[in-house]
């Protein structure tokens, strides 16, 4: 298999596997694919997607806030196996097919997040599943750590998505916005200059309301499938008052957020024990609408007054949550939407596809993230390789 010298030399197309664990701690979601050319030619097609559920021991693992230096350095081993033995399946599928996979592309489990806020400008992030580890097994370059150079250059690290958006999604003559419904809500704006997009974290998505099944069911669900508990619910207005009044929303773009801020057991443990005289569907309903109000919300604020949309597209594990999505449809009458199903890729597959195009990026040596949607000084190339 081809060492990074090599791949950036390649003409022709790359064959990549991108890896991403994905905020809800689900498993990891993994996408073989197939890279013509970079930068704004880039063209992109998805071979196979698959999921590899996590083992419930480990989940609980990575959920838990606090974490020993001993138990961080473990799981970054355990997990960097899991992910290298998710890249082998992909790998194997490939070789069926004749492919020879170029390079792993891996976005880890974030153990800590910590963008600038305001006047406080101390930052931090970590990831773990260690490359090296990938990289043994599967004799492959692997490509990591992509939010670590954006926040050294002042960015916020996220969302780095909005560049595969603008590669994928670009078009002369109209601007498109795309819709993540992951476990953060991202929003990105493609205008055809790409010096005018711009995205940003709504809040919080699939962490509120996965987190919020979990703790109303002590476990034993771990998502509202459909979103059908949430269907059968009345809203609670006192309580969708205390989700919607959170700091966060009020500030204006670039902005990132995830589980330091909206995590189930910070954001919502406490709020929901105070409210068990309700039922589980009208706490569900109220969680649900409270993450389609902050779309409609910042779309009308930040998007609306400055861009003439002419379609939304949505993705992300959301977009499969009928309520949700009837919710913000609702919000946003004026809007055409389609779901990247449309567009040759799946919403589940879409994280682990941008993954793949961010270290496409790397290996040629080309800057992957936008600096007016991350707020960094300037362009940067994103990500560090290990080499196979």
């Amino acid at each position: 298999m081809g060492d990074e010298s090599s791949l950036h030399e390649k003409t022709g197309a790359r064959y990549a596997v991108g890896l991403t664990c994905g905020g809800s701690c689900t498993g990891i979601d993994a996408a073989l694919v197939r890279i013509k050319g970079s930068g704004p030619g880039l063209h992109l097609k998805l071979i196979k997607f698959a999921q590899f559920p996590h083992t419930p021991g480990l989940r609980n693992r990575l959920l838990t806030v606090r974490k020993d230096a001993r138990e961080i350095a473990l799981l970054n081993f355990e997990l960097g196996e899991n992910l290298g033995e998710a890249a082998l399946e992909m790998i194997k599928g490939a070789r069926e097919d004749s492919c020879e996979v170029d390079f792993v592309a891996c976005q880890g489990h974030s153990v800590g997040y910590y963008p600038a806020r305001g006047s406080n400008s101390v930052v931090g992030a970590l990831q773990i599943g260690e490359p090296a580890v990938i990289a043994e097994l599967t004799e492959c370059p692997v490509v990591s750590d992509f939010r670590a150079r954006d926040l050294a250059a002042g960015g916020q690290g996220r969302p780095l998505e909005a560049y595969a958006d603008w590669v994928l999604f670009a078009r002369e003559g109209r601007t498109v916005a795309c819709l993540h419904l992951g476990s953060v809500v991202g929003l990105s704006v493609i205008p055809p200059n790409p010096e005018d997009a711009i995205a940003f974290d709504v809040g919080p998505g699939n962490l509120a309301i996965d987190g919020a099944m979990s703790l109303l069911t002590s476990g034993n669900q771990d998502m509202d499938a459909g979103g059908r508990a949430a269907a059968k619910g009345v809203v609670i207005d006192e309580f969708l008052d205390y989700l919607l009044d959170h700091p966060y929303f009020g500030q204006v773009p670039p902005k990132g957020t995830g589980r330091e801020e909206f995590g189930a057991d910070l954001y919502l443990r406490d709020a929901l024990a105070g409210r068990r005289s309700h039922s589980l569907y009208d706490l569900m309903a109220t969680v649900t609408t409270s993450v389609a109000y902050n779309v409609v919300r910042a779309y009308n604020r930040f998007v609306k007054p400055r861009f003439d949309v002419t379609r939304l597209i949505v993705t992300g594990g959301g977009a499969a949550n009928k309520t949700l999505c009837h919710h913000i449809k609702s919000g946003i009458p004026d809007a055409v939407f389609r779901v990247s199903a449309e567009y040759g890729l799946p919403p589940k597959a879409f994280d682990a596809c941008a993954t793949a195009i961010l270290g496409n990026e790397t290996i040629c040596g080309n800057p992957a993230n936008l600096p007016q949607a991350t707020g960094a000084r300037y362009p940067v190339i994103l990500g560090t390789i290990t080499p196979a």
